[in-house]
């Protein structure tokens, strides 16, 4: 998810006073109370405390933004990260670096629901309606962006080779939470829903498997040696954790026979999280298998029961997840210069990139509607929720 307004408040006036009042600094020369968090600062040391704390702030936050989005016809996804960013570091400082770093499960779990869920809406049924229509326009805005954003940054801006072709793996892929939970938001339904989410889906693919080609790439030319076994693990792997992610698919249905409502939930949120386990242990993004998963059990059972009840139990986990997000967005890094890339500033690459990939995605999307003989409204409205 990009945010082309970043939105700076000075910190609380207690922390002025609190500055006057202390002499003693850290050997580094800062004021010992500028690490420290509001929780901290009221005096609350007790970790189960913070973190329990911590979790209700991030909620209340969220939703409480949410009320001011909703009045400016802003998607949830918008609030939730917007709030993070206040609760951040850099502006009131509410939430401890520790809890911060300490959630960061919440991401793997939240993508888990986002990646079964998008799965429910590959049945057999929709893809031979909207297979060939999808796979042509997924390549053609996923490579037009790819293209568009390496010629920016390595052509116009100059950057090294490899982070070039790192950031044109990452302008291929679309962030399927942010999409999915719009989609619900509002409710929309029809063959351009069924089309977004199956192009949406498919991106990940190509992302995923375009950015693992791209860091290994990177890393083999940067120790000067190309191996072929570096390039062929990132597809294998992907292709193992698609694999495993059906079979799992076919265990849910298995063990979801004869279940009573709360115990299809558990036994599900089970075998998520223990997906999702494995994964993280074997350094691989359990997205995909958990797509496949939800695609596998669709189309074994045809039970939509299951994806209604968990779209119940998962708002609050999706709320936590982008509210965290936020809480992570470094604004310093924005205007400082980096290392290792002729020190230009993290602002100007994030704008290009912010700019190029939309150009990029807009006339890839609108030229393979245009092949697929798709309405021109409809392209807009793609390109439109890739932007958010």
């Amino acid at each position: 998810l990009q945010l082309n307004i970043f939105i700076v408040i000075k910190n609380n006036i207690i922390c002025i006073y609190l500055k006057q009042q202390l002499s003693s600094y850290s050997t580094q020369g800062e004021i010992i109370m500028d690490t420290l968090s509001f929780i901290e600062r009221i005096g609350i040391t007790d970790p189960t405390a913070i973190t329990v704390i911590s979790v209700s702030l991030m909620l209340f936050f969220g939703f409480f933004m949410t009320r001011i989005t909703k009045v400016m016809r802003l998607p949830n996804v918008t609030a939730y990260i917007l709030s993070g960013i206040l609760m951040g570091p850099f502006v009131f400082n509410l939430i401890p670096k520790s809890t911060i770093e300490g959630m960061s499960f919440i991401g793997d779990i939240a993508l888990s629901f986002i990646a079964f869920g998008t799965g429910e809406y590959f049945k057999m049924g929709i893809l031979k309606k909207n297979g060939r229509k999808v796979v042509i326009i997924t390549i053609m805005e996923a490579l037009a962006s790819s293209i568009v954003v390496f010629m920016a940054t390595f052509y116009i801006l100059k950057l090294d080779f490899g982070f070039s072709l790192i950031l044109s793996a990452l302008a291929s892929a679309t962030a399927p939470a942010s999409t999915l939970m719009t989609i619900r938001q509002t409710g929309a339904k029809g063959d351009f829903v069924d089309t977004l989410l199956g192009v949406v889906a498919l991106d990940d693919v190509v992302g995923l498997i375009a950015f693992s080609l791209a860091i290994s790439i990177s890393s083999s030319i940067a120790m000067g040696v190309l191996d072929f076994k570096v390039l062929s693990v990132p597809i294998l792997s992907n292709i193992v954790v698609l694999t495993v992610g059906g079979a799992f698919g076919f265990l849910l249905k298995y063990l979801l026979r004869k279940r009573s409502t709360d115990n299809r939930l558990i036994v599900t949120i089970a075998i998520l999280f223990g997906f999702c386990g494995i994964c993280t242990l074997l350094g691989v993004s359990p997205l995909l298998g958990c797509m496949s998963m939800g695609m596998v059990y669709i189309n074994a059972t045809g039970d939509e029961r299951l994806f209604k009840q968990l779209n119940y139990f998962s708002p609050p986990i999706l709320l936590l997840f982008f509210v965290r997000s936020g809480l992570n967005f470094d604004l310093g890094s924005l205007f400082s210069g980096m290392k290792g890339f002729g020190a230009m500033p993290l602002s100007i690459i994030g704008l290009m990139y912010f700019f190029t990939r939309i150009i990029g995605k807009y006339c890839g999307a609108y030229l393979g509607s245009l092949i697929t003989k798709k309405d021109k409204r409809k392209i807009v409205n793609k390109v439109m929720e890739n932007k958010i």
